[in-house]
């Protein structure tokens, strides 16, 4: 079973804001595999389901994003899994340009604050990780400002498209390893 976690902050005021691409990109794995993420369990919205013939279970916290790993640990701690090899993390990664895939099996929270949570929490920094670019903070904003932010017409076209393609690449990783969803999918969306 796959623990397929998407971050974000709950409510109206943030959708389709850049730091909310990971529930915008659980959004694209509910609809392509019919996973309906309603249930409210373990401080967020769940959804179980299959994808590749594998069992997984879509999550976006309610807790919002400086405090995600309040839910988490809440849902590893249930179904007793081991995050080394079946937790994924989708984040926003303000250090990558829109368009860009990063994904990684372990490592720092680089800064993201839902990941440093997360790391506290569940006390490792080994799981997956799906980190979507949400392009660099221009000089004359500040960093919160601009995760909080919407895409402009351009950029949104490109990062709709970033959120397709990270779903093909958590697909990848369930039916064949991270390893090969890292070596096809990292870097940008368009040489795919």
């Amino acid at each position: 079973m796959r623990i397929i976690i998407g971050l974000g902050n709950p409510t109206l005021k943030y959708s389709k804001t850049r730091h909310n691409v990971g529930f915008d990109t659980i959004d694209v794995l509910s609809k392509k595999h019919k996973i309906k993420v309603k249930k409210n369990q373990f401080k967020a919205l769940i959804g179980e389901g299959f994808i590749n013939d594998e069992k997984v279970i879509l999550v976006k916290p309610m807790t919002y994003m400086n405090n995600s790993g309040e839910a988490v640990k809440e849902i590893v701690d249930y179904y007793k899994i081991n995050p080394c090899e079946d937790l994924i993390v989708i984040s926003d990664d303000l250090n990558l340009d829109v368009g860009v895939l990063r994904l990684r099996s372990k490592g720092s929270a680089g800064g993201h604050n839902g990941l440093k949570s997360i790391i506290k929490c569940i006390e490792t920094e080994s799981f997956h990780r799906v980190r979507i670019g949400v392009g660099k903070v221009p000089a004359n904003r500040d960093v919160i400002t601009h995760v909080l932010s919407r895409f402009g017409k351009d950029d949104r076209k490109i990062v709709k498209e970033s959120f397709n393609v990270a779903a093909q690449a958590i697909e990848c990783a369930i039916t064949d390893g991270m390893d090969k969803a890292m070596s096809k999918y990292n870097g940008p969306i368009n040489r795919l």
